[in-house]
């Protein structure tokens, strides 16, 4: 049944494509015949020949990932090769690998151990804290592994839990890095040489972690690999995403407490944090270096063991910001309890100007207006519509009854030139005096009241850039939540087409997340950073200025926002059609795509936000094919 309602979601968002598509027959010919559109077509039928074989022959057909890690994983002859590499090494570090051990299964236990003593990097050591386990199979073995001078065993006297019996492993630990490992998990082959690699050319690197799967044991198979961004710090208030494995340099450790007791459940969270903030040097290593085994007693397998650890979560991340002295307050999402939104205290309410370009639907427009101004907690705020090239009496209306209605709060002026976005938003910014400009399409409709409190709450944050909603199709599918660079061709958005209720690997659709960029059909920025960046770039006409836009915050060093409560309606591009529906606006579509590849060539070969294991095809984060 699952698989069912898998394939009929694919259907639905092909549909809904095609619906929003507004394809001429000149523009379907074309990409019918193009290198990108025969692609298209054969995945297409593949996927569906896939269907067929599993649904109607019952037939096991590999999983995206099952098939990403049979073409991507390292084989054998990657491990020989990595063998001679890092014993050329001329910067070869002792790293001690930190193991807490209570009563795990024997076999699992094992496989742990030797997933260390196998790693291709040889200068390692392991040590293992028992926290009075009273299985008489672990104590036997813990004794006996001692025979190796590189592993390390401390026998605890009382069981303090896995704070205590980790504290215990680092006490006895002399490397210079650490990297921790839990006693029912284990590490890939080349999980050390990866992270010592990287020290040979960056010495100055404290903090690193990487990417990592989970083992099924009842299955025997890997799957829900975790691809992660480059450090993303906003994503990491909204959920611990780095996890396992972490590779801190001892140094850093020393800097701040270590795992704190009675945080148990969220001690790595903590850790992490606490970390985070003192590291002078962090990195993402795109590869799988560990696998986490689902069972019945772990946190993996069983989500009764999970209950406990969100509360603590949610205590770890409220004690980060009163230690930063942040006033924020740590709000747990009710649907989905690992997921966290800070809300940062606002000390007054800054005024924020909506600037909204349009062009008659005067009925699309005053849905837009009416829920903005009778749907929005957040009361100071003022409205400047700008009209371009409108020609509808009723539209016309429309704007002076508001004019009337809200005479302080609402103004509209004309703008009568060939359509440019980025033109006329610059236009409008010369003429409101807002702290905080937020961009409107005039096809969006307000549906939850607290929207623009949350935005500004993150906007004025002196590190953020731009910062973006989810906004939903009118049939309550994702049309936005993130902006991938280089995904479908110069960018597009994460999980359109996706129901909410399915969530997005690891909370990414639901939480909180830094992106490159976020759409401008609702995007918040503070005055002086759109002034710093020199506005939107006029050469980008009608395509992808807003992500031109939000590259040129990211090359200044601020971090754009996704916000996951954000939640509106857009009813996309039903003022102007299609941006390229005829020769002559595809004519322009070239050349917005022209000039937006050629001066951000590096995001899209390598988004920092968006893991380069990802598929550029697919929007719902699958592996890459």
């Amino acid at each position: 049944m699952a698989e069912n309602n898998a394939f009929k979601e694919k259907v639905d968002f092909i549909k809904l494509q095609l619906e929003n598509a507004d394809l001429t027959p000149y523009r379907a010919l074309v990409f019918f015949f193009s290198v990108k559109g025969q692609k298209r077509i054969w995945k297409f039928f593949a996927k569906a020949f896939k269907y067929v074989l599993r649904v109607v022959f019952k037939l096991k057909v590999k999983s995206d990932y099952q098939l990403w890690m049979h073409k991507y994983m390292p084989k054998e002859k990657d491990f020989k090769r990595w063998t001679k590499t890092q014993a050329s090494f001329t910067n070869r570090p002792l790293v001690s690998v930190i193991l807490p051990v209570y009563n795990p299964d024997i076999e699992y236990l094992k496989q742990a151990v030797e997933s260390v003593k196998n790693q291709v990097y040889d200068n390692w050591q392991l040590c293992v804290s028992d926290d009075y386990s009273s299985s008489e199979e672990v104590l036997e073995y813990l004794k006996k592994i001692q025979d190796d001078s590189r592993i390390k065993v401390v026998f605890r006297t009382e069981n303090g839990h896995i704070s205590k019996a980790s504290n215990d492993a680092l006490d006895i630990a002399t490397g210079e890095y650490i990297l921790f490992l839990d006693h029912d998990d284990f590490l890939t082959k080349d999980c050390l040489f990866h992270f010592v690699n990287e020290l040979q050319s960056n010495p100055e690197i404290d903090f690193m972690y990487a990417d990592e799967d989970k083992f099924n044991s009842a299955e025997n198979i890997y799957e829900q690999p975790y691809f992660k961004p480059n450090w993303s710090p906003d994503t990491l208030e909204s959920r611990n995403y780095i996890l396992h494995p972490v590779f801190v340099k001892r140094s850093l450790i020393d800097e701040v407490e270590v795992f704190s007791v009675g945080l148990e459940g969220a001690q790595d969270y903590d850790l992490v944090l606490r970390l985070t903030e003192k590291a002078k040097f962090i990195k993402h290593i795109p590869n799988v270096l560990y696998h986490w085994r689902i069972h019945e007693q772990s946190t993996a397998g069983n989500s009764s063991a999970k209950d406990y650890a969100f509360q603590a979560q949610r205590t770890v991340l409220q004690n980060a910001f009163n230690r930063r002295g942040i006033d924020a307050q740590v709000e747990q999402d009710q649907v989905w309890p690992g997921v966290f939104h800070p809300r940062y205290t606002l000390k007054s309410e800054p005024k924020v100007s909506v600037i909204i370009p349009a062009r008659n639907k005067a009925d699309i427009t005053e849905l837009c207006l009416k829920t903005l101004f009778e749907g929005t907690s957040y009361s100071n705020f003022d409205v400047l519509v700008l009209s371009n090239n409108s020609d509808e009496a009723d539209f016309f209306e429309l704007l002076d009854s508001y004019k009337e209605r809200y005479p302080n709060r609402f103004n509209w002026v004309e703008q009568n030139y060939p359509f440019n976005y980025s033109k006329l938003v610059n236009e409008g910014f010369k003429l409101v005096n807002g702290e905080l400009i937020l961009h409107l399409n005039n096809d969006i409709e307000i549906i939850h009241p607290d929207w623009m409190e949350r935005m500004v709450e993150q906007a004025i944050r002196p590190e953020i850039g731009a910062v973006g909603a989810m906004l939903y199709y009118p049939n309550q599918l994702i049309q936005h939540a993130g902006v991938i660079i280089g995904l479908g061709g110069p960018a597009g958005h994460a999980f359109v087409g996706i129901p909410e209720e399915r969530g997005g690997p690891y909370y990414q659709l639901v939480a909180n997340n830094n992106y490159s960029a976020v759409t401008g059909a609702c995007l918040m920025i503070h005055r002086d950073k759109y002034i710093e960046v020199g506005g939107f770039e006029e050469e980008q006409v009608v395509e992808f200025n807003d992500i031109d836009f939000c590259l040129k915050l990211l090359e200044k060093g601020y971090r754009n926002l996704y916000l996951s409560k954000v939640k509106l309606i857009h009813h996309e591009s039903i003022s102007r059609g299609h941006p390229h529906r005829d020769k002559k606006t595809y004519a322009q579509h070239l050349k917005d795509v022209g000039r937006f590849n050629k001066l951000w060539d590096k995001y899209i070969k390598n988004d920092p936000y968006y893991n380069p294991n990802l598929t550029r095809s697919y929007v719902d984060y699958r592996p890459r094919e």
